[in-house]
């Protein structure tokens, strides 16, 4: 049940998101819905690969290259997921610097909490 309420949630975001940000859009809520969980995968799949490979130059610029690096990832998600456009780079990064924000509170909800 809380997985559902967090995937709801992200949803919402999503969509909150695509509202605030001039250059993000999305198609309707079921499209919000795909995208949650196509970024949930790229979070798990790709972001750790990433980030492993990208060590170094984030050492280097203590940590803030992670912001380019989830920026570039929202920008794949409106790649890969159909309706649900990233119209350029400082789209990408305000919508997934409001993501990453926004996303703390989702987390918070659960029983693990």
């Amino acid at each position: 049940m809380y997985l559902f309420l967090r995937w709801v949630g992200f949803a919402f975001v999503i969509m909150f998101i695509a509202w605030v940000v001039p250059g993000i859009s999305v198609a309707n809520f079921l499209t919000a819905m795909l995208v949650a969980v196509i970024i949930a995968l790229i979070n798990v799949f790709i972001k750790p690969v990433l980030l492993l490979v990208t060590l170094p130059i984030n050492i280097l610029t203590l940590g803030l290259f992670t912001l380019i690096i989830n920026a570039l990832l929202f920008m794949f998600a409106g790649f890969v997921a159909p309706g649900f456009e990233v119209d350029g780079f400082l789209s990408a990064f305000i919508g997934a610097l409001l993501l990453s924000i926004l996303s703390v509170g989702l987390n918070s909800i659960g029983p693990d909490n």
